[in-house]
């Protein structure tokens, strides 16, 4: 076990990199507000130092807002969540213990990004297999709404985070976004998410997406809709999606 200035005080740390891309990035993104004591409590229970990307988003941002709102990453939170704040890696992923446990791991994976319309970026735990995902162990998947099946990504979590940040949502998110989307997004909370209808992997959605409508309602709810659907409709119960 590393202590948390052991992690914290290295000698080439990710952060400066970082803010070198977010602010070269043609992609809107907004860096939140640290919560320090939040952010370190995340980095000494995952054991990553600060030359990692997930490290420096821990320790020095409460997360990104990315595309106007569509996309939010989580980083070491912005504050107390019942103020409206983003919530920390901590947080999200309501499995971690209060106190540093050396014994705990992330069964599943570990939630790092949540899109507005219920889909879900993870860091596969050591067994993905076992806990009916896709992909690599460490490496990056994706619960998509609009087919409510977890997709392999082939990228770690600095990966990931490059990749969204240079330009590439646009396609992936072809088929999922609407005329006016951009506005939609901006004008939710961070504990908000917007409720389509018809459902995203309904047939009338996929043939006319412009024709659904939405409304915004608390992000929790959008999570518990798709996984109630996955279970019932999708391959595999997609387990745990984080807590927001």
């Amino acid at each position: 076990m590393r202590g948390i200035e052991e992690l914290v005080n290295v000698d080439d740390p990710a952060w400066p990199e970082l803010q070198g891309v977010l602010s070269e990035s043609s992609v809107p993104v907004h860096v939140l507000p640290r919560d320090i004591d939040e952010g370190r409590r995340c980095l000494l229970q995952m054991q990553v130092t600060g030359r990692s990307v997930l490290g420096a988003l821990a320790l020095n941002t409460g997360g990104l807002i990315v595309d106007d709102g569509w996309l939010r990453v989580f980083g070491g939170g912005s504050g107390p969540v019942a103020a409206g704040r983003l919530p920390s890696l901590a947080q999200v992923n309501r499995f971690f213990p209060m106190e540093f446990d050396p014994g705990w791991h992330p069964a599943t994976g570990l939630v790092v990004g949540q899109d507005i319309v219920g889909g879900v970026f993870a860091l596969n735990g050591a067994d993905p297999a076992a806990a009916g995902r896709p992909g690599e162990p460490g490496r990056m998947t994706y619960f998509a709404p609009d087919t409510l099946e977890w997709e392999a990504m082939e990228m770690g979590h600095s990966g990931w985070v490059s990749w969204l940040l240079s330009g590439r949502l646009e396609t992936f998110y072809d088929g999922m976004r609407w005329p006016g989307w951009r506005e939609e997004a901006a004008a939710l909370v961070f504990e908000q998410g917007l409720s389509v209808y018809p459902f995203l992997w309904s047939e009338e959605a996929h043939a006319d997406l412009a024709a659904t409508s939405r409304r915004p309602v608390p992000m929790r709810e959008v999570l518990g809709v798709a996984a109630d659907f996955a279970r019932q409709m999708g391959p595999s119960d997609p387990g745990f999606l984080g807590d927001v």
